[in-house]
């Protein structure tokens, strides 16, 4: 996969995105009532087109391209599946914490994944089998999850927009923890660069909202698994996501009694 290409690919979407970010833009409602702005589709045609020229043979699932039936879909070994502008809420607010995210999936998991920050001209690159890599204009870090104490307070990371239904109670059953506000996938970057724990959700997610920071934190060391720890998974027939827990490792999750607890939710 060639890093360059796809870091180009973001910065030029990140780019047209900033353009619009600059101006007095309007704010339309999708049928889930999301919000829209020309941001996303600017940043669509731009990264699809690139896409198409660059990778002809991979077909691409966009957020905010024509809705492909699960029918056609099934019959992909391999897909780009991209969110545009990932945290729209937070573009609409004006508080720079939005991204580009773009992933490679195979046999219906993240081998490679891009989350661009377009406000801080930064970006996280990952390939699952090779590693994840911080790049900015100061250059290129390769990063990791951090390894916590089972007995260090958990330093929790949640959405900034988008309140998750009983977060507040399942984080009761955690002894000692620290809230990480963030908007958008940084929430899968904090865990990936070590500056956050855990990232519990349990509210609706679309699976281009996760893919790129699932490969993020994969390549970092980390996990991402349902409730009951199995690998999270997609191209499912239905591309709305179900609760996932996003921590430095398995045995972390075990140990604490964290994913105990969580399967025993209702």
């Amino acid at each position: 996969m060639d890093f360059d290409f796809l870091v180009r690919v973001a910065k030029e979407a990140g780019r047209a995105i900033l353009d619009v970010y600059e101006t007095d833009f309007e704010v339309s409602r999708k049928e889930d009532r999301s919000p829209l702005t020309l941001a996303d589709m600017r940043s669509h045609e731009i990264i699809s087109g690139w896409l198409r020229d660059g990778y002809p043979e991979i077909p691409i699932l966009s957020e905010e391209g024509r809705e492909i039936p699960f029918e056609e879909r099934r019959t992909w070994d391999s897909f780009w599946l991209v969110d545009p502008l990932d945290g729209t809420k937070e573009f609409v607010k004006r508080n720079g914490e939005f991204t580009v995210n773009i992933a490679l999936i195979k046999n219906r998991a993240p081998v490679f994944g891009i989350i661009y920050i377009p406000v801080a001209d930064l970006a996280f690159v990952a390939d699952v089998n090779e590693g994840c890599w911080e790049i900015s204009s100061g250059g290129k870090r390769k990063l990791a999850v951090a390894r916590v104490s089972t007995t260090a307070p958990v330093r929790v990371v949640r959405s900034r927009s988008h309140p998750t239904p009983g977060l507040e109670q399942f984080l009761a059953l955690i002894a000692s923890h620290q809230i990480v506000n963030r908007g958008s996938a940084l929430k899968f970057c904090s865990v990936a660069s070590g500056e956050a724990d855990f990232y519990p959700r349990f509210g609706p997610t679309w699976e281009w909202d996760t893919a790129a920071g699932h490969a993020i934190v994969t390549a970092a060391g980390g996990v991402m698994v349902d409730l009951s720890g199995n690998p999270f998974v997609y191209n499912k027939e239905n591309l709305l996501n179900g609760p996932f827990l996003v921590a430095s490792s398995m045995e972390w999750l075990k140990e604490t009694g964290i994913l105990e607890a969580a399967s025993k939710l209702p």
